[in-house]
């Protein structure tokens, strides 16, 4: 609640727009007329509507909260504000996007955040892990300074989760857009930043914590006329069995995973409005299998196979164009598969 009318003074005393005008009649049209799908763009509802779930569900989960309580205040911090702060009418997709594509990006941010703190540091090295840990997950970081934790000193780490597992690959290069249409030609070069992340163990299946292991992708794009942020895909495992161990140099095993996917980018032509790909999917969940093979010592094969069902999709439309909106809404499934082979692994 205080976060919700914290960001609605900023908006309505500081960015004074239209929709944070609210009163009694606002609140009771909201009741009286219901729930529509908005025009936003792909960014504000796709990524920056579940970056806010994100904040309302580590606001319970920085307090001693589980996995499935904290998404309930997920829910109640998206229906308080689609029904009481805005004056528009509340929003379907909000109400659906804000709370589970929050929960996959809350628990990525709060074991990240896990993994960085330590109670036993002091000095500079306490301040940068204290910083770091509130840029990851400003409602942990925030909620250590409320209650003292920040620079409170004990003689274990404080950490929930222990020391997991935790592989980091950062990549940067160059990019160019090209785009040909009607004999015009237009070019954009600039970088691109490329993140990836696995958290856990993808066999290690004897706790059933959810997101005790994840996957997580993040692109930035570097050049002009493009979104800084063009892909985020989050994988979750909620619950798994193991099916085949290493004791046979074989690992195989199934589960149910959260996925939550978005790719954005936009047009580079000052004479057409058309994009090359947008595509948002935060409320995805399905099974999926992940195998190993290492039976020879030089030679590691990994598999993976997911099909998901997903509760609420969009991708870009060539045929709505209406305020800010590109792309259409849809429910459908979806799937992933993947394989990877490396050969003389040991040296390595």
């Amino acid at each position: 609640a205080g976060f919700n009318i914290g960001l609605w003074a900023f908006d309505r005393y500081v960015q004074k727009g239209d929709f944070a005008y609210i009163s009694l009649n606002t609140i009771k049209e909201n009741f009286k007329h219901g729930f529509i799908w908005d025009n936003d763009k792909l960014g504000t509802n796709m990524f920056l509507h579940p970056y806010t779930g994100n904040l309302y569900y580590n606001c319970a989960r920085s307090n001693g909260f589980n996995y499935w309580q904290s998404s309930l205040f997920a829910i109640g911090g998206s229906a308080m504000w689609e029904l009481f702060i805005e004056s528009e009418y509340p929003s379907t997709n909000d109400v659906i996007a804000t709370p589970i594509g929050g929960t996959a990006i809350g628990e990525v941010a709060y074991r990240a955040s896990d993994a960085i703190i330590d109670d036993r540091a002091s000095g500079w090295g306490r301040f940068g892990r204290e910083t770091a840990a509130f840029i990851v997950n400003p409602m942990r970081g925030l909620t250590r300074i409320i209650n003292g934790d920040a620079w409170r000193r004990r003689a274990t780490s404080g950490k929930q989760f222990g020391t997991p597992n935790v592989g980091m690959e950062f990549s940067l290069g160059p990019k160019a857009i090209e785009f040909r249409h009607d004999k015009a030609n237009n070019y954009k070069i600039g970088a691109t930043l490329d993140f990836n992340m696995e958290y856990g163990d993808r066999f290690e299946v004897h706790s059933t914590n959810p997101y005790d292991y994840f996957l997580i992708h993040a692109n930035l794009n570097l050049i002009s006329s493009q979104p800084v942020l063009s892909q985020l895909c989050i994988t979750g495992r909620l619950l798994a069995r193991e099916l085949l161990d290493s004791r046979k140099n074989q690992d195989l095993s199934i589960g149910i995973y959260q996925h939550f996917d978005y790719f954005d980018s936009d047009t580079i032509s000052d004479r057409h409005h058309a994009c090359p790909y947008k595509l948002g999917v935060p409320a995805s969940v399905g099974m999926g299998a992940m195998y190993r093979n290492a039976e020879n010592p030089n030679f590691v094969f990994d598999a993976y196979a997911h099909f998901n069902a997903v509760l609420l999709g969009s991708i870009l439309s060539d045929y709505y164009h209406l305020d800010e909106r590109n792309y259409n809404w849809a429910m459908g499934m979806s799937g992933k598969i993947g394989i990877q082979a490396v050969w003389d692994h040991k040296k390595y």
